[in-house]
């Protein structure tokens, strides 16, 4: 192969890289202390909601986020302890790319990078707002991903 044909080929080459990971928003919230501080609590009860954000920055760049927020309440009282939200997002080089990837890309493999940076991020908050360190179970995202995908097929309308 010539080095004219050799480049042509390099540039059409599938290209994928992690440019940067970033923090978009983040708020640690501690509304009783330290009242909570003074009386040992049992494991708090934990609200989590996790979702997944996405959109094309330009031809050649993605960025994915991963928005985490949770809610830790005393287990007897019900009384808050701590309110965590988190927007963590990557930015992503991905270039020639087969459209049949993207979707599988976008949606499982970013936010899988992204995520042990989030998991650390809420630990660190949570020990640095006084409390036992929030670890996070890993998340499956081509599971959730599959779900996603076979939920939106069944509410498509069926044409005859």
């Amino acid at each position: 192969m010539s080095d004219l044909e050799n480049s042509a080929t390099e540039k059409n080459m599938p290209a994928f890289s992690v440019q940067k990971i970033y923090v978009k928003d983040i708020s640690f919230e501690n509304p009783n202390a330290p009242g909570v501080f003074a009386a040992p609590t049992d494991q708090p009860k934990i609200e989590m909601n996790l979702s997944t954000l996405n959109r094309q920055v330009n031809a050649d760049h993605w960025e994915v986020s991963i928005k985490i927020s949770s809610v830790a309440r005393d287990s007897e009282s019900d009384k808050v302890l701590f309110e965590v939200e988190v927007e963590h997002a990557g930015l992503f080089y991905l270039k020639n790319i087969p459209e049949e990837h993207m979707a599988t890309l976008i949606g499982v493999d970013c936010p899988t990078i992204i995520f042990p940076y989030t998991r650390q991020l809420i630990s660190q908050l949570t020990v640095d707002g006084g409390f036992m360190p929030l670890l996070l179970e890993p998340v499956n995202f081509a599971a959730a991903f599959q779900n996603s995908q076979q939920q939106q097929a069944e509410e498509q309308p069926v044409i005859n």
